[in-house]
């Protein structure tokens, strides 16, 4: 059986590849040649082309054919178009920007996403409305449509946020960064109480060879994807903390000025929910953790130390200017919080509205109902 992987540089690459690998398949990678992983071995062919195009694909695959094509990377619609003439199945990777509201949340009524996210949500309906999520959005419709007509068998993976080694925005890292600079504060909006789903990368290849075991339940499905436990932006920050051994102090404000998050976040804009119902793919492909979370993300901070990304002068510049930034909120913030604490007020005591009688009877209880 042959296979080609799209992509195979990135974050899911070498889980896919040595993945199709350990299946018995003869695997070929296409990416663009501008760089490499050695956790992919010498032995797979690399085919060097640009996916983006429809013409560079098409010159790349004359000649060829495989069993099955993964797409992880490059303009998928052009993929679909081209796929039919080349393989048997055709499994894609797209991403949430397809769902309606996912950047901007204000469009829904009443605002903000509803989650869990089922597959069957609300997607971006024009171009004019979010051109990115649109073009997300017909982009899988294109492979669908293939599969429609015959033209291969086709699967799709929605991804979350995906983390990992080689992440291709290093949010991880970047959180790594303030406590190895020994900040004293981190910003994060509205408490860092938002839910956003994230794929550790392991993870999400292990859901798409699932599909590859599984051609027949896989067939015409579209599924998101993402690790099976999530945290909040303020729980993941303690724990690259805890992994680092450090503490920091969180200093949470409104998300309209939480500027210095937003280098900390894959999704710019407001911090409401983005969290992926995942039913489908665990009761149709049996999905399951391969790494449970915590573990994957001590991997990856682990993996980090061991390979700094290298900094360009734009990330500097930033990570400086948002330092900046979170002094001045964070003065603000501990000013504020010095007023608020000096406002009169009763410190009210919880107590549960049940009942708790000493004795039997049928007499009004304590509370006198």
């Amino acid at each position: 059986m042959k296979a080609l992987v799209i992509g195979g540089t990135g974050p899911t690459g070498p889980y896919l590849i040595n993945g199709l690998i350990a299946l018995g398949y003869d695997v070929s990678m296409m990416h663009r040649g501008t760089h490499d992983s050695d956790e992919i071995p010498t032995s797979v062919p690399r085919i060097i082309a640009d996916p983006h195009f429809r013409e560079t694909l098409a010159e790349a695959l004359d000649g060829r054919r495989f069993d099955l094509i993964i797409a992880t990377y490059g303009r998928i619609r052009y993929v679909a178009e081209i796929a039919g003439d080349h393989c048997d199945r055709l499994i894609t990777v797209g991403g949430a920007p397809c769902y309606r509201g996912m950047i901007q949340p204000e469009l829904l009524s009443p605002v903000g996403m509803r989650i869990p996210l089922h597959e069957d949500a609300e997607k971006v309906p024009d171009i004019d409305e979010f051109r990115f999520g649109y073009l997300v959005r017909i982009s899988e419709e294109a492979v669908m449509e293939g599969h429609a007509v015959g033209r291969y068998s086709a699967t799709h993976f929605r991804y979350p946020t995906v983390y990992g080694p080689r992440q291709i925005t290093p949010t991880v890292w970047t959180l790594m960064r303030r406590f190895m600079d020994g900040r004293p504060h981190i910003v994060l909006p509205d408490g860092g109480l938002s839910l956003s789903s994230r794929g550790h990368a392991e993870n999400v290849a292990h859901a798409v060879l699932l599909a590859v075991r599984q051609p027949d339940a896989a067939a015409g499905q579209v599924y998101n994807c993402a690790d099976d436990r999530q945290f909040t932006y303020t729980q993941w920050v303690e724990m690259i903390g805890r992994e680092i051994g450090g503490e920091i102090e969180i200093i949470t404000v409104p998300d309209k000025v939480a500027f210095p998050a937003r280098s900390l976040m894959t999704f710019f804009g407001p911090a409401d929910h983005k969290f992926f119902d995942i039913y489908k793919i665990k009761s149709e492909l049996g999905y399951r953790d391969a790494v449970e979370p915590e573990a994957a993300l001590a991997q990856t901070v682990a993996w980090y130390r061991e390979h700094p990304p290298a900094e360009t002068e734009a990330f500097a510049r930033t990570l400086g200017e948002d330092y900046a930034m979170e002094d001045t909120l964070a003065e603000i913030y501990h000013e504020s919080c010095a007023k608020y604490a000096a406002i009169d007020h009763i410190v009210r005591d919880f107590h549960h509205p049940y009942p708790h009688p000493k004795k039997p009877g049928l007499d009004k209880d304590h509370r006198a109902r």
